[in-house]
């Protein structure tokens, strides 16, 4: 990529440090450092481990399977519909290895988000957990699918405790409703017969398509992202570059509590540390944070990743105050803004920077992260990843100036191809090479950047422009609340105000009170005229809170 050096965009004497063609592909990538840390583990999932060594050979066994016995051919949609469990990475590497483009699937979605995407995606094939097997076998017959894969959550576990796992689930809490898919194909016997079959291996280039990611993106319908291997290679060596200087190869174990189906966990997490020969320990259900808690207490863990909402359940557990910190580096948020109450809690607990970085699924995601060394938090989503540039554009198109808001537009190798099948939603997006965010940014002097809001999250109160999160963050400061959001709503001579849902931690907070909280730290025009108490709000599978529900 050519140096571009943007006076308004970009700090000056900044390297581009990373080599988006250092691997051919994914599969290029993943087959070197399983042979440099073949003994080590790779994953950790419910007590049960798989080594390097053996990731490898059980996704070459299920490439072979797809390609012999289900006549998968490069190009070919392969969606993966599973939480954190041992099946996901082995599923994940061994259709890139057949060649296959990834679509990941939500296993919480509804029916008719799912058919949706496999129609949109073209998938020919799909691995699904059985727990939500019903939702497809609704919809199936309106898609492309041709095979099912079926697997239970305790597959890869081994041995008694594999059965004891899946009996339990099963029988005992009753989480797998009926259902009756045909022609179903289990996950163990897929490994089984694809380890007595001959693999034979694809030619793959960095412009192959490796993911279909699946993102609401600025406006409209779900879209499926085009990222292509170079893409994914280019972005996991910029967050690894960003972190670099704070790890040891082969020394570390990140906890991996959002869904590797998300594009956060997928390249910071499993893909990131795959290169680092690190562990990363499989959170199946974070919602169970009594659980959660109980499986961190067993581990060394020494990075961890997650959103606000994650963290801020975290401090609020109990158990979680009384763990072992002391390996631990850093603590990466992302996907919503960290809020500075539970950034500033959490680094007094755990004696560890809350680092913010911020990202999109168009860009895989990495944009900008702060520096590792910060010394706290400082509200900014820190300074532009390797070899990317960034501008702010006013309305009019014309840049803004240090400290003014507006559009954030991003050029990376680590932009998306564009929207699969949706050329003019992919031309609304990209612009000469660019990138338009929706996301309202501004820049300050010293080149660091902070996220105002999304630009159709916007509050608009008597001609002022209002940003929720601000809203939020002054909420939360209040050591009654536990999770806020903020909206716009009608209002007949304002055109808007401001409006606020809260889950309380002490149930005696009134709206009174709140509302007084409020108008002690924001100007007038900001204050929240009207409270909603509730036990708790929308979030999306990475626990991002969903403010259009709200609204």
């Amino acid at each position: 990529m050519d140096k571009i050096w943007l006076e308004k965009s970009y700090p000056p004497n900044v390297p581009f440090e990373i080599d988006p063609d250092k691997y051919s592909s994914l599969v290029d990538m993943f087959t070197k450092y399983c042979g440099i840390y073949a003994p080590r583990s790779a994953f950790i999932n419910m007590g049960a481990e798989i080594s390097y060594r053996d990731l490898e050979i059980q996704a070459k066994a299920f490439a072979a399977y797809l390609q012999h016995d289900l006549g998968l051919v490069k190009g070919d949609k392969f969606a993966i519909m599973v939480p954190n469990t041992l099946q996901y990475p082995i599923a994940l590497f061994g259709a890139l290895m057949a060649g296959l483009t990834v679509v990941n699937v939500n296993p919480l979605y509804t029916a008719r988000e799912l058919e949706h995407q496999l129609k949109d995606s073209g998938t020919k094939a799909i691995l699904i957990i059985e727990n939500f097997a019903h939702t497809l076998e609704q919809v199936i017959d309106n898609t492309p699918v041709e095979h099912v894969i079926l697997t239970s959550l305790g597959d890869r576990l081994g041995g008694f405790k594999g059965l004891l796992v899946n009996c339990v689930v099963k029988y005992i809490k009753k989480m797998v409703p009926a259902f009756n898919l045909k022609n179903t194909i289990k996950f163990n016997h897929v490994i089984s017969k694809g380890m007595t079959l001959s693999f034979s291996p694809v030619q793959l280039c960095g412009e192959d398509l490796a993911f279909l990611q699946y993102t609401g993106g600025t406006t409209g319908v779900s879209k499926g992202a085009m990222l292509t291997h170079r893409n994914m290679i280019a972005n996991l060596q910029q967050a690894k570059s960003a972190i670099k200087p704070v790890l040891e190869e082969g020394k570390e174990l990140v906890v991996t509590a959002l869904p590797l189906y998300h594009i956060f966990a997928l390249t910071a997490n499993c893909l990131t540390f795959i290169t680092l020969g690190g562990t990363n320990l499989l959170i199946t259900n974070p919602r169970d944070m009594p659980g959660f808690v109980k499986e961190l207490a067993k581990y060394k863990f020494t990075v961890t990743t997650g959103v606000n909402t994650l963290f801020n359940g975290l401090l609020n557990t109990p158990g979680f105050s009384e763990l072992d910190f002391s390996h631990l580096k850093i603590s990466l948020g992302g996907g919503m803004a960290v809020q500075r109450p539970v950034a500033e809690k959490w680094e007094q607990l755990t004696k560890t920077r809350l680092i913010e970085g911020y990202g999109l699924t168009e860009c895989c995601p990495l944009v900008t992260i702060c520096p590792y060394n910060q010394k706290q938090y400082s509200g900014s989503i820190g300074l532009p990843a390797s070899s990317t540039n960034i501008r702010i554009i006013r309305e009019d198109g014309s840049e803004a100036d240090i400290g003014e808001s507006g559009e954030m537009w991003v050029q990376g190798p680590q932009v998306m191809k564009g929207y699969y099948n949706r050329i003019e939603a992919t031309e609304e997006v990209l612009k000469d090479g660019w990138l338009a965010t929706g996301d309202i940014a501004i820049m300050d002097e010293n080149g660091f950047f902070k996220i105002v809001d999304r630009k159709k999250d916007m509050i608009i109160v008597s001609g002022f422009n209002v940003y929720p999160n601000e809203i939020e963050e002054v909420v939360m400061m209040h050591d009654g609340i536990l999770e806020a959001a903020a909206i716009g709503v009608p209002h007949e001579s304002c055109g808007e105000t401001v409006k606020i849902f809260v889950v309380l931690k002490d149930k005696n907070v009134t709206d009174k009170e709140l509302i007084e909280h409020c108008r002690e730290n924001l100007t007038n025009y900001k204050v929240p005229k009207l409270v909603e108490f509730r036990d708790e709000l929308p979030k999306t599978n990475v626990g991002k809170i969903l403010r259009r529900e709200l609204r």
